[in-house]
């Protein structure tokens, strides 16, 4: 049964407002409320529709009587912040990310007319650690917990969800795990760290990096609002891509770091507002993750368009490169050419000075038995 009222958090920024604008296009959803403390941009708020926006805080439990004076019966939790940055330092950001969801889940559990709840989670609460497995399942757990930031309060929205649905288990919760957003439109923090001409790296390590592409996320939320999906999915792209071949393809320069070093620049980028390097970001970018979509394509119904690849294609096309790609590509074709000549070079030597090894006579040896 398709919802007839649905309420969206976090329309103000650009997903949030592009799902709110899918859903408002679908003639047979009645009403689209789209929630957030500031309004959105002109750009966003042309897309919307005839969604409702209500300027509200869902840290305040106002939103209850929202909800239930619109007869709300699907909530979709977007707005949960990934920087505090973004939502005015630490404390706000985790205001907003953990008393924010205990207050909406509040509302939800108080209002009879909510049947589906969909929560945009983050493959983050898998932490990032070098003890991690090759492929993260659903039915696993970090290795190494997160011990604060978005990861954190990731988990921690996601264990008041659970007990959110133990006390109305007549409602039906999709948890959606993504994985890294990319794409021309879509702001991240990956793509902020991306956009750097220089991108830090630390010295010795290259993660696996697997992405999701804006387009499959926003199919991926609009099935899980209007489909009858429960449980939990990772999301994300097909195949996986190093973090030095994602910077090279990108055209921009690679700076290997100590690893000592990457804790203060990080310090000093955010300062700066230039980028977040948080504590969780670095381990990421240290050790990577990857994440299995079987349940993704099998039983929740969906394969992405775009693979890794494409979808880090598709996203350097709004990039201008410091660096030619094809010319770095070049050179480091050329230096393997180079690398791998020398080394049939020397293996044919080697051979060449075993045959030509002189060997003792015969009689000579057993001369030398006899003595």
């Amino acid at each position: 049964m398709p919802p007839a009222v649905v309420l969206v958090t976090g329309v103000s920024r650009w997903l949030g407002g592009a799902l709110a604008a899918e859903l408002a296009a679908d003639p047979s959803i009645e009403r689209v409320l789209g929630v957030d403390t500031v309004p959105p941009r002109p750009e966003v708020q042309r897309r919307l529709g005839r969604t409702e926006f209500v300027r509200a805080d869902i840290r305040n439990p106002l939103i209850g009587k929202v909800i239930a004076a619109a007869g709300v019966d699907t909530v979709v939790h977007m707005n949960i912040s990934s920087t505090p940055a973004g939502s005015g330092g630490r404390t706000s950001m985790k205001e907003l990310n953990v008393i924010g969801t205990m207050q909406l889940l509040a509302a939800c559990q108080r209002v009879p007319t909510v049947r589906r709840l969909v929560l945009k989670s983050t493959s983050a609460v898998y932490g990032a650690s070098p003890r991690d497995p090759a492929v993260f399942t659903e039915a696993m757990q970090a290795r190494q917990v997160p011990g604060g930031g978005f990861a954190k309060d990731s988990l921690d929205i996601e264990g008041y969800v659970r007990s959110f649905s133990r006390r109305r288990p007549e409602v039906d919760v999709a948890v959606l795990r993504f994985t890294n957003f990319i794409g021309p439109r879509i702001d991240s923090l990956l793509t902020g760290f991306l956009r750097l001409p220089v991108v830090p790296t630390a010295l010795g390590y290259d993660a696996r990096v697997q992405l999701l592409h804006e387009d499959d996320a926003l199919a991926v939320l609009v099935q899980a609002t209007t489909g009858g999906f429960a449980g939990t999915v990772n999301v994300g792209a097909e195949g996986t891509v190093l973090l030095s071949q994602a910077i090279r393809r990108l055209g921009r320069i690679a700076l290997p770091l100590p690893s000592q070093a990457m804790g203060p620049l990080g310090r000093l980028t955010r300062q700066a507002r230039i980028t977040d390097y948080s504590p969780e970001q670095l381990r990421f970018l240290n050790f990577g993750r990857v994440v299995d979509t079987r349940v993704l394509r099998e039983e929740f119904g969906y394969t992405p368009r775009y693979t890794t690849a494409e979808a880090l294609a598709d996203y350097g096309r709004t990039v201008v490169p410091v660096v030619d790609p094809g010319l770095v590509g070049a050179v480091v074709e050329g230096a393997e050419d180079v690398v791998g000549r020398t080394a049939a070079a020397v293996g044919s030597l080697g051979a060449v000075a075993g045959r030509r090894e002189p060997q003792p006579a015969a009689g000579g040896l057993r001369a030398v038995r006899d003595a």
